[in-house]
């Protein structure tokens, strides 16, 4: 590409743009305002005329810079895909034409929905000529091996699709065997072939061999993680056998390390565990059917009839307030073990809440219904000692709205899965802290500057992730947990977890190889820079920074590492001093748009109100609006923002002064349901708001002229009574008094 910056604007006049607005003085615009130096227009740009119009520029005339003034940048991906880094889309239809509440043949109207066009040329113009192209950062001696920690079903499973594609795999099992759990299991239920209603017989063996007798798979029994330095393409990975150490390299990294069952003995006294033998674990009662030996504890006598309490301690708020996902599946299959087993002298009983049959398993469901098993929907009130030996299990039954009594063998619970992941939570400020050389229990000892662990995800424990967008993912860049250690789930899920957890590994060590950003801002080349000597080591870009891509060296300054980067820009808008930036989104940048927008005079009575908007959430969710033709006040600029963390206090400020009368911000929700997918960029926000608040009143100037809505992908229909009524707010006020300064 050119040092020298050529731009072309190409304006698109199909979809009803040419007929509502009048081109003839936005092209006027572009060419004598804004001074770009090759201006078109097409009926039909998206064509392959039109495409080839842009392309023949691209490649004969010396245009590296691209503005399409069409639709909005959601639409037409495919068709204005070039291979340009300098690129960017003015939104005229959806932003103008469908979304501005303007009655045809209202001169006043049209006239306002033209300004906005002009407003939004303006922009897109000043962003692209503030854009500078990328230089990605790469590693010279990188790695595209991937450590699989954990050698059970979902590590095993992760380690072979890895070899499958044709990278190199790395198992790293702290067990003498591999195989995990599922050693100890007699049968599997029903897995991803269908009929998905009988018993299939242990496949860890083969799938064990299968991964042994790949040359591309190296595997480490009994050895842990001692410390993982580093980034994505570069993690330094320190193993520990014993004592010895050993040190490795690999690209990216996989946790599969599996599950512990909740511990019985902090279940209820009414469920009766510890007070008898005969009450046992599910993990207990596998062990008993593989050995052949389904028998009371008691007595060693035969268990002919055995009661399964489902949720044994889950759902519940003193002990584990989640589902596990598996457990009602599991119990089914073991009392499948008791039918085979004793055929006509069998009697099992399923006590539950809720059945839950995830996947393709409501055939097994009805398969263990046919077979003789009885579900009762109630709780175990309490168990006794039964006379004739085992145990008396008294259930309240909630369809019967009554109390019986069974007479059992066995009573076997259903214990929870909880995850073998050590986390922190990155809200508890005492939490975070200077990286250690090495946590004892710790699945991969980070040397982060937000510690050794992994981000959790709520009170449950298991390690973060945006569970609706980003499943695997973990606010730790290139690290992703699989299986049951991501979140409880059964045999069939685990192994679809850990293929796709394998997957996405791929993606990132090919991402990083070539200086690219992962999830969800794929493919950008730009990773923050900054300048040292204005840096006053406050810790708000090492703190802030959702995905610790950020170290410190000795004096406090801070250490970036791109590759960790997800680009979101917190740390941008962390930063007090305005001295963190990127290539192609700055802080001058958006204040750059912000002034570009014309404010008119006071006596003209046409407020202005700009609109930060999220592109994640916010954004899709006003193109869908305007797809319905929801209506919002034309007065009424939006300027998207790659996350809501990425807000500097001086764009505030640059809007107050330049005569905005109020300042609508629409972020992700935040929260323990949090939607916004750089974690906590939407909750930042609110928080820097809170000082603007205090700074808007010593000026003068009403607190409630800034404001910020929480917005959901899908809150499409509800968007326009929402703006309306912040429009209504500000217009109670007075004018700005800094308009026209």
């Amino acid at each position: 590409m050119s040092a020298v910056k050529k731009i072309g604007c190409y304006f698109c006049t199909g979809c009803g743009i040419g007929d509502a607005l009048d081109m003839k003085a936005l092209k006027a615009i572009a060419t004598k305002e804004q001074k770009i130096p090759v201006v078109k227009e097409h009926a039909f740009l998206c064509g392959p005329e039109g495409v080839a119009m842009i392309r023949n520029d691209l490649e004969n005339d010396g245009v590296n810079a691209v503005i399409v003034a069409a639709c909005s940048h959601r639409e037409k991906t495919a068709e204005f895909r070039f291979d340009i880094e300098l690129f960017d889309r003015v939104d005229l239809r959806d932003k103008c034409l469908w979304m501005l509440d303007v009655k045809e043949g209202d001169e006043t109207a049209e006239e306002d929905r033209q300004m906005a066009a002009e407003d939004y040329l303006r922009v897109g113009c000043v962003k692209i000529k503030k854009m500078n192209v990328p230089d990605p950062f790469l590693h010279s001696d990188g790695s595209r091996d991937v450590l699989v920690v954990g050698g059970g079903l979902a590590g095993l499973t992760a380690a072979r699709d890895i070899a499958l594609a044709g990278y190199q795999a790395v198992v790293v099992e702290k067990a003498e065997t591999l195989g995990g759990k599922m050693n100890n299991m007699l049968k599997v239920t029903p897995d991803n072939r269908p009929p998905y209603r009988d018993l299939t017989d242990n496949f860890i063996g083969d799938l064990i061999s299968q991964v042994e007798g790949d040359n591309r798979i190296k595997i480490f029994k009994n050895t842990v993680v001692a410390k993982t330095a580093g980034q994505p393409g570069r993690f330094d990975v320190t193993l520990k056998s014993g004592g010895t150490p050993l040190d490795i390299r690999v690209g990216s990294i996989v946790v599969a390390t599996g599950f512990d069952l909740y511990d019985p003995a902090k279940l209820p006294g009414n469920l009766g565990y510890g007070a008898s033998p005969d009450v046992v674990t599910s993990a207990e009662f596998e062990k008993m059917a593989k050995a052949g030996q389904i028998v009371r504890k008691s007595d060693g006598k035969p268990a002919k009839r055995v009661a399964f309490a489902l949720c044994a301690g889950q759902r519940d708020k003193a002990h584990l307030d989640y589902c596990s996902g598996a457990c009602c599946i599991y119990s089914m299959k073991q009392a499948l073990y008791v039918i085979e087993q004793y055929k006509q002298e069998a009697s099992t009983f399923l006590i539950y809440q809720e059945i839950r049959t995830p996947g393709q398993m409501e055939d097994f469901y009805r398969r263990a219904q046919d077979e003789g098993a009885v579900f009762i929907k109630g709780d175990v009130a309490k168990v006794t000692a039964s006379s004739g030996g085992g145990v008396a299990v008294e259930v309240k039954d909630h369809l019967l709205r009554g109390t019986e009594s069974l007479d059992v063998d066995l009573l076997v619970l259903a214990t929870g899965m909880v995850t073998t992941v050590d986390t922190i939570d990155p809200n508890v400020a005492s939490q975070i802290g200077a990286a250690r050389d090495e946590l004892p229990g710790s699945v991969l000892n980070l040397q982060y500057r937000q510690g050794p662990s992994l981000p959790r995800l709520g009170e449950a424990g298991f390690p973060d992730s945006h569970f609706i967008c980003f499943p695997y993912e973990t606010r730790r860049t290139g690290i992703y947990v699989a299986g049951p250690a991501r979140r409880p789930m059964g045999i069939a899920a685990t192994m679809t977890d850990a293929s796709g957890a394998a997957l996405k590994a791929i993606q990132a060590v090919e991402a990083v190889a070539g200086g690219a950003a992962v999830h969800p801002r794929s493919g950008d080349l730009s990773f923050p820079s900054y300048r040292a000597e204005g840096c006053t080591q406050c810790k708000r870009c090492t703190e802030e920074c959702p995905f610790g891509a950020i170290n410190e060296d000795d004096k406090g300054n801070p250490l970036f590492n791109p590759a960790r980067c997800r680009r979101c820009s917190t740390c941008m808008g962390a930063c007090p001093q305005k001295i963190i930036s990127f290539a192609n989104y700055s802080v001058d940048m958006i204040s750059s748009m912000i002034k570009e927008i014309e404010i008119p005079e006071e006596d003209e009575e046409k407020p202005r109100i700009l609109m930060f908007a999220c592109t994640n959430d916010a954004i899709p969710a006003m193109d869908m609006m305007g797809r319905n033709r929801g209506k919002i006040s034309p007065y009424i600029r939006i300027i998207p923002l790659r996350c809501m963390g990425s807000l500097s206090l001086v764009w505030i400020a640059d809007a107050m002064s330049k005569g905005f009368d109020g300042v609508l911000l629409m972020g992700c929700r935040h929260g323990d349901d949090y939607q916004c997918h750089n974690v906590r960029g939407s909750a930042l926000a609110e928080v820097r708001l809170s000082k603007v608040s205090e700074t808007l009143d010593r000026l003068k100037l009403e607190s409630v002229r800034v404001k910020m809505m929480e917005v959901n992908i899908m809150d499409a229909d509800t968007l326009p009574k929402a703006i309306d009524a912040f429009v209504e707010q500000i217009a109670k006020l007075k004018p700005n008094p800094y308009k026209g300064f």
